[in-house]
């Protein structure tokens, strides 16, 4: 993975810039109208989220359709919400971009954690508050506002898919783009679901780990039994299930599990401090692991229990465990098959015998990560539009996470350039309560995107890749 910056506003132009400044207004009330729309999605598309993610549907179709997109549709696929699907032509010669986002965001939570209702959207600060104000309904309208910076005739071909159901794993759109790759061809891709590492500081995303879960279940006794009686001789599920856990990492909290692959992060990331503040760490904590904090949350390994099926403490009854299960979350590095870390994984725990008592190891959902090839033509008219857009050098950095449709793109079109870009920030809060956009890093990244469009042209009319 390629590391860059660049600093570069000779092909900024002020006229440009000028015309996204124009636009914001109206740019900020259509944001805050399509966060007023509470289209929260759940899996299988059920009857009562379809109101909502079909009036986000319908409102994102007429934005991109306003803003110079022709042939706007929308894919139907079973149980899945349903994608907006536009595209405008290329000039002879130019670049096709595809441009991606969705629509859907995910439950408010607790309600008495917000400042102000989380679906009236709500301006102050410099930033307009609630839900998906920035994953990621801002990143929806940066794109409509690029294609207008360029009166909806931008100087390469453009192709839309705005998904409605990325926060509960894509549905049937996830296996849909390597069937039809027709569809979904173009040089290069901007996936508008990410943003910068803080605050004024331009940044590409150019790694997404990959993910795995993993269940291990341990039987051993047909019911209870008195702790007084049997404890000490009868086999403790429980206890053998907390022994195995303990293998997955050593003394620092490093995994130890056997082929994970894990390398130096040589990109930006946070500083301790801010990830500390953003994780809220407890005062006086330990981060756990060793290496640089890209190392340990981006390039490398994280295994994380994320369920145990065990007794109650507040039910709890003197007797020995039959049964116990706990269900793993794997992270795996970028470029590491997500199947091949998942079965490391199952072999580590299938060798597992505490107290010469065996495991039951099974596999669940797995889906790939994503790394970028930074030393292309693309990113390096990325690295000069977001430079000249913030007026400062362009670093990368990874994600901890996963946007599934990616990796169907990538397979979709093998060749073309993955930009991950957007309108968020570190202090976003997505996903949280008071989740907030800046409106000045609504605007930069807006600017930014139809720079690239320009930059695009130029780069590719010059026959580079």
């Amino acid at each position: 993975m390629n590391q860059g910056n660049a600093l570069d506003n000779d092909t900024m132009g002020p006229a440009l810039a000028g015309r996204v400044r124009e636009l914001m207004p109206q740019l900020k009330a259509e944001l805050a109208g399509l966060v007023a729309i509470p289209s929260v999605s759940e899996t299988g598309f059920p009857a009562a989220s379809r109101p909502a993610l079909l009036q986000a549907r319908d409102v994102v179709a007429a934005l991109f359709q306003d803003a110079g997109c022709e042939r706007v549709g929308s894919l139907e696929l079973p149980d899945t919400a349903p994608a907006v699907i536009a595209e405008i032509s290329a000039p002879d010669g130019a670049p096709t971009v595809l441009l991606y986002s969705h629509y859907d965001v995910v439950p408010v939570g607790d309600l008495s954690l917000w400042h102000s209702p989380p679906f009236e959207p709500t301006e102050r600060d410099g930033a307009l508050f609630g839900r998906g104000a920035a994953d990621t309904k801002s990143n929806i309208m940066a794109h409509v506002g690029a294609l207008r910076a360029w009166g909806g005739r931008p100087p390469v071909g453009v192709k839309v898919v705005i998904e409605g159901m990325e926060e509960v794993g894509g549905g049937a759109l996830t296996t849909y783009p390597p069937q039809n790759p027709g569809m979904f061809g173009a040089d290069v891709m901007v996936i508008g679901d990410m943003g910068n590492v803080r605050p004024g500081v331009p940044t590409l995303t150019v790694a997404l780990r990959g993910m795995a879960n993993v269940t291990v279940e341990v039987r051993t006794l047909a019911s209870a039994k008195h702790s007084g009686q049997y404890g000490g001789a009868a086999p403790d599920a429980l206890l053998a299930l907390i022994r195995a856990l303990t293998t997955l990492h050593d003394e620092h909290g490093d995994v130890a599990v056997e082929g994970l692959r894990r390398e130096q992060w040589a990109g930006a990331s946070n500083t301790e401090e801010e990830f500390r503040a953003l994780a809220e760490v407890e005062d006086g904590q330990p981060l756990i692991g060793t290496g640089n904090l890209g190392s340990r949350v981006w390039s490398g390994p994280a295994i994380t229990v994320i369920g145990v099926d065990v007794p109650s403490v507040d039910d709890a009854v003197n007797a020995v465990s039959p049964y116990a299960r706990a269900k793993l979350n794997l992270r795996v590095h970028p470029e590491q098959d997500a199947g091949e870390a998942q079965a490391a994984l199952m072999r580590h725990l299938g060798k597992q015998m505490p107290f010469g008592i065996g495991l039951q190891v099974r596999p669940g959902a797995s889906g790939n990560g994503f790394a970028a090839r930074t030393a292309s033509a693309a990113y390096e008219a990325a690295r000069g539009a977001w430079s000249a857009a913030w007026g400062a050098p362009t670093v990368t950095i990874g994600a901890g996470g996963s946007i599934p449709l990616v990796s169907a793109l990538q397979q979709a079109a093998p060749d073309a350039e993955m930009l991950l870009v957007g309108t968020i920030d570190g202090y976003a809060n997505i996903h949280g309560p008071n989740e907030r956009v800046l409106l000045d890093e609504f605007e930069k990244a807006t600017l930014a995107e139809a720079d690239l469009f320009g930059r695009l042209a130029a780069a590719y009319g010059d026959g580079q890749r």
